[in-house]
């Protein structure tokens, strides 16, 4: 039987060949193991990242990822239990608001969440500003918190798709994060391992995602689905817009505190339009409703009953947080300076860059360059206005709240030259674009 290594392998993936599962197993056990070093299978990642995966290659690397972990049986948790899992963007808190309303809608949402990745907040690292939280639980705690909260949203531990765990740190800092296979093989490990009875996707397109190209997006948003439908997982995907940041506030406690405004009835239109969307998908999937329409109005009665931030404040406190952040935003960490960037002519503004947004938030400290720094939490901007406003000459448009004393200039320019003002007035831009099932992909406007 022939000898495996890393350095035919690579060299098979580099010239375009397909790699079988003996070959794939060996990489993933080597390197879940610590028997590979780093450096090989970051030149195994580019190698994927320019040539790709045949389905076959797919399939076996996400199974292979599956089975390097253990599993989180949720079939003791009484009722439907639908995880949600967005692909990453910038402003993107959607998780913290649909899913104590899908929760308070009588469908219980699992979710096991990742940190920061290239230029996108991370969920973990949003949740950790809020003191005390915990976002590393053992299986026990985690189905305990889905059971008695009705939500749980935590880190992966050890022995969950371990596979992942490793490799999803190092596509981050070797720039092969927005790759169709890797993508796809990383999110259906993690989500075909915590075993829920379905699965819906957000599939984010424009500037600020990782896959900015609608046809890449389309193609993953079906991979996606079809992976999880294979698997026996109800499984729906939606395809929204990340050209400009999603709701008003980029951050992380920034980003929490806007969470928390959406379940008292002030979200903003954009962020709200695509909570409804992932919230409606969930409960559809869950079989609780049949019609997307029914299923948006009682997401809207759950937070005008406040039955959603109930459920909220008794999740941060079942890990750990002080709930009374719901009330109190000062306990949050605060920055000690908040610059005001304003509009050099009035206009209407066009475009707002959520790319350049994110790399600027990573400037200040809001993210990550190498998978060692810290976070500073308190970090991060607030817009005042966003694509199709209007806005006067001086007129506000954000502000950046920062520890940092210097190279601030380099950030507001930055930021100034990520937004564009035009004389023309400008239409409101679409969030929800598509729709996808087993069946297939669909213009979202054309379900209703």
């Amino acid at each position: 039987m022939k000898t495996l290594n890393m350095y035919e392998i690579i060299s098979k993936k580099r010239d375009n060949q397909k790699l079988d599962r003996k070959e794939l197993e060996f990489v993933i056990n080597g390197y879940t193991k610590g028997d590979i070093p780093d450096y090989q299978i970051s030149a195994l990642l580019m190698a994927i990242y320019f040539n790709g995966l045949d389905h076959y290659e797919m399939e076996w690397l996400t199974k292979l990822m599956l089975l390097s972990g253990g599993t989180i049986d949720l079939s003791n948790i009484s009722g439907k239990k639908i995880d949600k899992h967005s692909t990453g963007g910038v402003g993107d808190k959607v998780s913290f608001i649909v899913s104590p309303l899908v929760a308070a809608c009588g469908v219980k949402v699992p979710m096991l969440s990742g940190r920061a990745l290239g230029h996108t907040g991370g969920t973990l690292d949003k949740l950790e500003s809020i003191p005390g939280m915990n976002v590393f639980l053992t299986k026990d705690e985690f189905k305990e918190t889905l059971e008695k909260t009705g939500m749980a949203i935590c880190g992966q531990t050890d022995d969950i798709v371990p596979a992942d765990k490793k490799l999803y740190a190092l596509r981050d800092s070797t720039a092969t994060v927005n790759s169709i296979p890797l993508i796809s093989s990383s999110i259906m490990s993690k989500k075909l391992a915590l075993l829920s009875d379905g699965i819906v996707l957000d599939i984010k397109t424009g500037r600020g995602a990782f896959l900015p190209s609608l046809d890449d997006s389309k193609k993953l948003c079906k991979t996606m689905v079809g992976i999880g439908e294979m698997n026996g997982r109800k499984t729906l995907g939606l395809i929204t817009a990340m050209d400009q940041p999603l709701g008003n506030s980029v951050g992380n406690s920034l980003e929490i505190i806007e969470s928390i405004e959406c379940l008292k009835g002030n979200g903003p239109d954009d962020l709200m339009e695509v909570t409804y969307a992932v919230g409606s998908a969930m409960l559809v999937a869950a079989g609780k409703f049949d019609d997307l329409n029914n299923a948006a109005d009682a997401l809207k009665s759950a937070i005008k009953s406040g039955t959603g931030l109930d459920i909220f404040r008794k999740f941060i406190k079942y890990q750990g947080g002080n709930e009374k952040v719901c009330e109190d935003y000062n306990m949050f960490e605060k920055s000690k300076n908040v610059i005001e960037l304003r509009a050099d002519q009035e206009g209407y503004i066009s475009l707002i860059d959520a790319y350049e947004v994110g790399m600027a938030a990573i400037d200040i400290g809001a993210g990550r360059r190498s998978k060692e720094d810290s976070i500073d939490h308190s970090a991060g901007f607030v817009f005042n206005s966003k694509e199709g406003d209007f806005v006067e000459k001086d007129g506000l448009i954000l502000t950046v709240h920062t520890n940092l004393s210097e190279n601030i200039d380099a950030v507001i320019l930055r930021l100034k030259n990520s937004i564009k003002i035009v004389s023309n007035r400008v239409k409101t831009p679409e969030r929800v674009l598509f729709f996808a099932d087993k069946s297939g992909l669909f213009k979202w406007r054309d379900l209703f």
